[in-house]
């Protein structure tokens, strides 16, 4: 494929629709990528040589132009010497740089054209160049995030991590024991409450009044 027709079809070409077509959307960007920065170095190189062509046609023009001129000034000697042959034919050679000058003026303007078109080319190319680094850019941290999202899911659902938990799971159990343990220790010690200390004083006046009684019946018998 020539380098003009590959151009217009990266240019042409929709990236969105290319990637959504894609099975591995990173690899075809990369590709896509590539493809753009190879043809924009070559479009660069092709417009080098056109400006490189056009300095060396000037050159050849103002060669010409001087040989004009020399071939006039010796036509013009001629004529003086009375030789018209001689004129004629220097006017001939004098016509014959003329035309080859005028030739390569017309292949100036043609490459003026394609100088223009490859300028053209060259920004569409770059513009279609930074879409493209965009969308990689774009792709690269959706892949990140999505890698990010797997590895936090394999993380909290994995065996390991429910392995854990498990142990986890014992190790409290073995605290809430030891906790009951210590609990129960302390049962039966525990300070008398206000109540409970008023009921044993009813309790002990009772007692004392009940043995009271006791040794008032043993007096009188």
């Amino acid at each position: 494929m020539s380098i003009f027709s590959r151009t217009r079809d990266i240019i042409a070409a929709n990236v969105t629709d290319l990637l959504d077509r894609a099975e591995d959307p990173a690899k075809m960007i990369r590709m896509i990528i590539l493809e753009m920065e190879e043809t924009l170095v070559e479009v660069r190189a092709s417009a080098a040589r056109t400006i490189a062509d056009q300095k060396e046609m000037r050159r050849h023009i103002t060669k010409l132009d001087a040989l004009q001129e020399s071939w006039k000034e010796k036509a013009e000697l001629a004529l003086s010497k009375d030789r018209e042959d001689l004129a004629k034919a220097a006017l001939v050679e004098r016509q014959k740089a003329a035309e080859m000058a005028d030739h390569l003026k017309q292949q100036i303007v043609l490459l003026d054209d394609a100088l223009k078109a490859s300028e053209e080319d060259i920004a569409k190319l770059q513009g279609k160049l930074r879409e493209a680094r965009a969308r990689q850019n774009s792709l690269v941290t959706r892949m990140e995030s999505a890698q990010t999202r797997l590895k936090a899911r394999e993380m909290y659902n994995g065996e390991r991590v429910q392995d854990a938990f498990s142990r986890f799971e014992m190790l409290e159990r073995r605290v809430d024991m030891a906790e009951g343990h210590a609990d129960a220790a302390g049962l039966g010690n525990q300070p008398k409450t206000l109540e409970q200390e008023i009921a044993e004083l009813q309790t002990s006046d009772k007692v004392d009044a009940e043995l009271a009684a006791l040794k008032a019946a043993q007096k009188k018998d």
